[in-house]
C-alpha cells in the first residue's frame, strides 16, 4: 500500500474497507451521526450546523499553530463560542491539541497550540480529497504530519516512557512538528513528504537543540524515502515507513 493512499485512508476499520466514494459517505455519516447525537447529548447545541464548518476551517489549517480569532471569523462565532466547540471537539475525539514547546521563556517562540484530527481519513474527508495522489493534493504535507502524529500516540500507549507532546515554532518560522519531553530529555520530529533531503530540512531540529541544549537528545526526520541517514551524531533522517512497522 502506498504512503498516500494509508493517509488517505485514516484508520477506521468501516472507513478502510470502502473506497472513493463509499468511504467519503461512511465519514460523512460518521460526522452527522456524532453531532446529532453525542454532541447534542454532551452541550444541548442547537446551532450544530455551524459545527462541520468549524470542522472545515480546522482541516485548512492543519499543520499551522491555531488562531482561534481567526478560525472564529471564519465561521461566522463569537470567539467564546469557538472556544466551547473546541472543548467539546475535544471531548468527542474528534481532535487532539498539542501544545508549543518552550525553554522557559527563552528566545521568541510562537505559543499557539495545534490542532490535529484523531484521524487522518477524517481529516482528508474534510477536505474532498478522496483518493488524490500525491503530486496532486498540495495540502499533503499537513495529512501527513497529521498521521504520523496519531501514530506516535497510538505507539504511547505501549511505551516504557510517557513523554509530554509538544510542538516548536519560532517567529523566523524554524519548526519542529513534534517535540516529546520526559525526564529532562528532548527528542524532535520533523515530517517530510518529500523522498529527498537537504541540510535545510534539520534547520527546525537545529534550532530546538539550541535551545533544549543539554536536554536535547536527538532530532529525526521523518521522510518519503528509503534509507536511515546519520546527518550528525545526534540528527538522524528515518522513511516515515519505519514507524507504523514498529506501532503496527
Amino acid at each position: 500500500m502506498s504512503l498516500e493512499e494509508r493517509v488517505f485512508r485514516g484508520g477506521f476499520p468501516e472507513a478502510v474497507t470502502r473506497k472513493g466514494r463509499r468511504r467519503q459517505a461512511w465519514f460523512e455519516a460518521y460526522l452527522k451521526a456524532l453531532l446529532e447525537r453525542d454532541l447534542r447529548d454532551l452541550s444541548r447545541i442547537h446551532r450544530l450546523l455551524e459545527v462541520p464548518k468549524v470542522l472545515g476551517l480546522l482541516a485548512l489549517r492543519l499543520g499551522s499553530p491555531m488562531n482561534q480569532s481567526e478560525v472564529a471569523r471564519g465561521a461566522g462565532l463569537p470567539l467564546s463560542t469557538l472556544r466551547d466547540y473546541l472543548a467539546l471537539l475535544e471531548a468527542l475525539f474528534l481532535v487532539v491539541r498539542v501544545p508549543a514547546w518552550t525553554p522557559g521563556g527563552e528566545g521568541r517562540l510562537v505559543k499557539a497550540p495545534k490542532l490535529y484530527f484523531v484521524d487522518s481519513g477524517l481529516a482528508a474527508s474534510l477536505l474532498r480529497y478522496g483518493g488524490l495522489a500525491l503530486d496532486q493534493a498540495s495540502s499533503f504535507g499537513p495529512l501527513l504530519e497529521n498521521f504520523v502524529v496519531l501514530e506516535i500516540l497510538k505507539g504511547l500507549g505501549w511505551s516504557q516512557v510517557a513523554p509530554n507532546l509538544y510542538h516548536f515554532r519560532t517567529h523566523t518560522g524554524q519548526e519542529v512538528d513534534l517535540v516529546l519531553e520526559w525526564e529532562g530529555r528532548v527528542v524532535g520530529l520533523e515530517v517530510k513528504a518529500s523522498r529527498t533531503l537537504g541540510l535545510r530540512d534539520f534547520s527546525g531540529l537545529k534550532a530546538l537543540r539550541s535551545l533544549a541544549k543539554d536536554r536535547f537528545l536527538r532530532g529525526v526526520v521523518l521522510y518519503g524515502g528509503e534509507e536511515i541517514l546519520a546527518v550528525e551524531r545526534d540528527l538522524l533522517a528515518v522513511p516515515i515507513q519505519a514507524l507504523w512497522r514498529l506501532t503496527a
